[in-house]
């Protein structure tokens, strides 16, 4: 099972940084897991072209290299996890 080696601190809708916000990457080898504590985020992935709400019961799963941003929908509260092999949702 893989284990993060990194997380973000915890975000809410004030606090998201417009980086998260813009479209961002992940480096080379490493997969990002955006977990949402608490209300909805919708993660929008550019290649391939994609959108999902993540919610508590659903994380979003990001590619290496993908390019990608995040928009609160409402008060949210969420944070990611940054892993260097691919983990299991």
């Amino acid at each position: 099972m893989a284990i993060p080696y990194r997380s973000t601190p915890i975000f809410d809708e004030a606090t998201l940084p417009a980086a998260l916000r813009s479209e961002h990457r992940t480096k080379a080898g490493v997969w990002g897991v955006i977990r949402v504590i608490e209300g909805r985020l919708k993660l929008t992935c550019l290649d391939p072209a994609s959108e999902v709400i993540l919610t508590p019961d659903r994380p979003g799963l990001v590619l290496p290299e993908q390019p990608h941003f995040v928009e609160p929908l409402g008060a949210m509260r969420m944070q990611v996890d940054f892993y260097d092999q691919r983990p299991s949702l």
